[in-house]
């Protein structure tokens, strides 16, 4: 059983790992875009770079309190996330939450950025971050869908448990591959890359949520990216490929799920609102209802 101190240990490095492998999946989304683009791509370390000038950078205006308290829970969100993600060697709190209450924690970072681009009162932010509930509302749906029918098929809501099963049987992706679809296209949609980054569109409303961002609070939105894409790849590694037996397996299957929907993000371009709306509600749903009859 694991003692309190150990649990303490890991619920203050569950997010520190997190953050390390979000910079380089950060760096990893540059460099492809740069192979496609036929450019060198950024150095080594230069999330790092950008993230200390960032932070160093003097912020000139602020939005009041409302402003901070929503940058807060947009990354304290995603921080409150990795604790129920179970690691190799590490669970956390996953025992205890399960996906069910992990899917609401992933809720708020929308909503703590809603609540702090809506006190700058920019009409470009304001129209960025409604496209941004739009664009949660949009994969919310299919990810429920998903997250109601692996939890039917494994019989648990633990995603301990269901690493364990996959494990010991096989991975999900096998058991359960339209879900795993399905999945797919709400990966895409949560971590807001293209074709679905409705709410940045910066040809349109000059970057949306970002536009009255500068300094601490752009350094707190690169801080919650590489959550984002952290959270997303373990997600999908623990429902569907079996979370990892060591380190180095739970690396490699967390890059190669991030890198699908990054390179797709390359290709494709951005979709409408409503256009995004009407694939995510129309096809993905329909593939994971389609894979629900398959487990019941």
């Amino acid at each position: 059983m694991t003692s309190v101190t150990e649990l303490l240990a890991e619920l203050l490095l569950m997010p520190f790992i997190a953050f390390v492998v979000g910079l380089a999946m950060v760096l990893m989304y540059r460099k492809i875009a740069a192979r496609l683009q036929r450019r060198i791509g950024p150095p080594l370390l230069q999330p790092i770079y950008d993230i200390v000038k960032l932070y160093g950078k003097e912020t000139q205006i602020s939005h009041g309190l409302i402003h901070d308290i929503g940058l807060v829970m947009a990354v304290g969100g995603y921080v409150a996330a990795e604790i129920f993600l179970p690691v190799p060697g590490m669970d956390g709190i996953a025992d205890k939450g399960g996906i069910i209450t992990l899917s609401y924690v992933l809720m708020v970072p929308s909503l703590g950025l809603a609540l702090g681009v809506g006190q700058c009162a920019n009409p470009n932010g304001s129209i960025g971050i409604s496209r941004a509930l739009t664009a949660m509302l949009a994969y919310d749906i299919p990810f429920i869908i998903v997250v109601f029918g692996v939890a039917t098929h494994y019989q648990s809501t633990s995603l301990v448990g269901m690493i364990e099963y996959q494990q010991i049987h096989q991975w999900g992706i096998f058991e359960m591959p339209l879900l795993a679809v399905a999945g797919l296209f709400a990966l895409q949609g949560m971590m807001g890359k293209q074709p679905f980054e409705i709410y940045v569109a910066p040809a349109e409303i000059a970057t949306g949520p970002m536009v009255e961002m500068s300094g601490k609070y752009m350094g707190g939105l690169f801080v919650m990216q590489t959550f984002q894409l952290y959270t997303a790849g373990v997600l999908y590694t623990s429902l569907f490929l079996g979370g990892g037996a060591n380190w180095f397996e739970f690396l490699v299957k967390i890059f190669i799920v991030v890198a699908i929907p990054m390179s797709v993000a390359l290709v494709f371009p951005r979709y409408r609102t409503e256009d995004m709306v009407r694939i995510m509600w129309k096809w993905p749903v329909m593939v994971a209802l389609i894979g629900i009859a398959f487990v019941l």
